[in-house]
């Protein structure tokens, strides 16, 4: 896959990644095995921040926003707590965007290794 390719694919879904780890990103890319549908396919899966965003406003007390992004362990102890007693639920909603950009990013670069 051309160089070129992976800068569109990667510019395409960037609002889903940390801004910091695009190039380093691109590198691992395009020294990689994968063809174009599987990394097309990788950058669909990743989830949304703004999604994740919403849902935490919306049901960040019973955790249903670190459910939606991959984190169990965290949803659950929110749904048990309820948002740790809205304190949790409140910092989740300035955090949970830059989570669920590392957590695709984390989930990019356990597929790409």
């Amino acid at each position: 896959m051309d160089e070129q390719r992976i800068n569109q694919m990667l510019m395409a879904y960037a609002d889903k990644l940390p801004p910091m780890s695009i190039e380093s990103l691109k590198s691992r890319i395009l020294y990689s095995r994968l063809d174009e549908n599987s990394l097309q396919i990788l950058l669909m899966q990743m989830k949304d921040p703004t999604i994740a965003l919403i849902l935490s406003i919306l049901t960040g007390t019973l955790g249903v926003d670190r459910f939606f992004i991959g984190d169990i362990g965290m949803g659950i102890g929110k749904l048990l707590t309820g948002g740790g007693c809205g304190i949790w639920w409140l910092i989740d909603i300035f955090l949970i965007m830059d989570a669920t950009r590392q957590k695709n990013l984390e989930m990019l670069m356990m597929r790409l290794a």
